[in-house]
């Protein structure tokens, strides 16, 4: 079998919240399972593979999304694997270009952008900055908690053809409608950093079982249980609805 191939995109244009953990730990999580797997890193430049199980994008600044987007664009291979049944997360100024268009500077330029989610975005009334705890409804029907930290001036509104990919419980999310974050398909957009997957193991397993196809063994680590435990109380108590 050959190994999972995660491809971590652009981290030098959108990489500067950490979001590179998320590959880390996609990556651990097949490990403790003996799934052997390969990270793929790919600079503006660089040909993106078209083999990749899992491709990531982080957070970035105006500037930088417009450079990914361009680079993207010219090389095309994205969205090729995409169409082929990769799956695609992105994080913060990676869900906003992933959409179809998103604003930049203080004349509010609209941009297009990937086109890969249902999903556009514009400035905010307010900045979102602090913790986030919001409701996710797993495919199977059964609901957990997403937690992170959100950070971004964007509001972000949902078309048809995207679903949000959870309800807001404290913080912002996408904008003040209650929902955070898009899933069309295989792609999944969220504005947590943390980063996201570190902080929920349960996402981390459903973007790996998107991508094989397959449900994965339950992987215990009560040690991890436990500061997630006390990581969501900790949000609630501080009273950080907004």
């Amino acid at each position: 079998m050959s190994p999972v191939e995660i491809v971590l995109v652009y981290q030098s244009l959108l990489g500067i919240y950490g979001d590179r953990g998320n590959a880390m730990v996609l990556r651990q999580r097949l490990a403790w399972r003996g799934i052997d797997a390969v990270l793929t890193e790919v600079e503006p430049g660089d040909a993106v593979p078209s083999t990749g199980s899992v491709y990531l994008l982080g957070g970035g600044e105006d500037a930088a999304q417009i450079s990914a987007v361009r680079g993207l664009k010219a090389d095309g291979h994205l969205f090729g694997a995409i169409e082929g049944g990769a799956v695609l997360f992105a994080v913060c100024a990676g869900y906003q270009i992933a959409g179809r268009t998103f604003t930049v500077g203080d004349d509010d330029e609209v941009i297009d952008g990937l086109g890969l989610l249902d999903v556009t975005t514009r400035r905010g009334t307010e900045r979102a900055v602090g913790e986030i705890l919001t409701s996710w409804t797993k495919p199977d029907g059964t609901e957990t908690l997403i937690t992170g930290f959100e950070n971004h001036g964007g509001f972000t509104t949902l078309g048809p053809e995207a679903t949000p990919l959870a309800r807001v419980e404290i913080g912002i999310g996408n904008a003040d409608d209650g929902t955070e974050g898009a899933v069309q398909g295989k792609v999944i957009g969220a504005y947590p950093h943390g980063p996201i997957l570190a902080r929920n193991p349960e996402l981390a397993d459903y973007l790996l079982e998107l991508a094989l196809d397959r449900e994965l063994d339950p992987l215990p680590r009560p040690e991890l249980d436990e500061l997630r435990r006390q990581r969501i109380a900790a949000v609630r108590r501080a009273g950080l609805r907004r």
